[in-house]
């Protein structure tokens, strides 16, 4: 049974208010406020775990219609940024935790990920094609500078001359252009940098623990610098909350060196509906009901449409504006450049990957 919130709980360098039980869960649990929190001792401060999980497997296929990729890789589960519109948070309760608080604070990471891609990309059936990284959640979590999971299978990358693109909130990306820059520009490698606002106290809110704006920013020059065809996502875009932005966001990303840009309107499945309701009516009270109403009116009068052929960007008249603006702004700033091609013809099995493959 589920006891009804008579008020949020508040969690210091979170984005989630509550944790509610997972959907799978039989019972369902969530703590709440119930108004004598003064007289209550104070909670102790949430902190990260981290699990290791023993995958059979790295490369995970997608037949989405409205993705861009068919493989990726995922160096972790859940994310310590904590931004509240993510949506990958319900995939946590496919593991018995709540797409809420738990998402942020209990992070699994795979540390044989390195080997396991070397030993698929060595399979005598593999056939080359671009592989993303970060298509869940971000490779870039803080725990990666010690972890190294992500640098771990860059460098696998790199041996095998295999092209990929990446995506990340992290200025920690710019810690491994020793390998993101020649594979750039030997066409091997694209990136991307999700930058959603300039306003460092929405940033704050929205998106606790990613990198300030500021720092994305230099991400995107110091990328670029090294010679990483790299773009922006402008993603989510949250009418009445961070549409506004748009232009001023694509504007600065492309006076940093980015080529290209996109952008995905809010999409609210599952759990991240209440959440995100949660969060907004907590850190925005005066525009909450206008910012409900606008992504409405994107997804036909529902919090969310899962139709394939709009699930990225909406319908309706706010939906088009929102995607008229962002085609005017890319052709002004420059960032209409086709998307960059990357060669799969310099794929190579290195001679020592396939001698160890042979001792299994």
């Amino acid at each position: 049974m589920s006891i009804p919130a008579t008020k949020p709980l508040q969690t210091k360098g979170r984005g989630a208010r509550t944790n509610a039980s997972g959907r799978y869960e039989p019972v369902a649990h969530e703590a709440f406020d119930d108004g004598w929190t003064p007289e209550d001792e104070a909670p102790e401060p949430l902190r990260t775990t981290l699990t290791p999980e023993h995958a059979r497997t790295i490369i995970a296929k997608n037949t989405s219609p409205d993705v861009g990729f068919d493989r990726s890789i995922n160096p972790y589960k859940g994310c310590e940024h904590g931004c509240i519109y993510c949506y990958a948070r319900p995939s946590h309760a496919w593991m018995g935790l709540s797409p809420g608080l738990d998402f942020e604070s209990r992070i699994f990471f795979k540390p044989e990920g390195a080997r396991l891609l070397e030993q698929e990309l060595s399979a005598r059936k593999y056939v080359c094609k671009r592989i993303h990284i970060g298509g869940n959640t971000d490779p870039y979590q803080p725990v990666e500078r010690e972890l190294k999971s992500t640098r771990g299978i860059l460098e696998v990358m790199q041996r095998f001359n295999q092209p990929f693109s990446i995506i990340t909130k992290s200025n920690l990306i710019t810690r491994d252009i020793d390998i993101l820059g020649p594979m750039g520009r030997e066409g091997l490698a694209t990136a991307f940098v999700s930058i959603t606002t300039l306003d460092r106290g929405l940033a704050r809110a929205m998106e606790p623990r990613a990198s300030t704006p500021q720092r994305r920013l230099d991400a995107v020059k110091a990328l670029a610098d090294a010679g990483v065809p790299v773009g922006v996502g402008f993603a989510p875009v949250i009418p009445g909350l961070n549409d506004h932005e748009m232009e001023a966001v694509l504007e600065a990303a492309a006076k940093a060196g980015a080529q290209t840009a996109m952008y995905v309107t809010l999409r609210l499945p599952l759990e991240i509906k209440d959440l995100f309701r949660e969060w907004l009516a907590d850190v925005r009270p005066d525009r909450a009901a206008r910012v409900m109403s606008l992504i409405r009116q994107t997804r036909g009068g529902k919090d969310y449409d899962a139709d394939w052929a709009q699930r990225m960007k909406g319908s309706g008249p706010v939906a088009q504006l929102i995607s008229t603006r962002f085609k005017a702004a890319i052709k002004r700033y420059g960032l209409d450049q086709e998307r960059h091609v990357l060669d799969v013809t310099k794929f190579r099995v290195p001679a020592d990957a396939r001698a160890q493959l042979e001792l299994f």
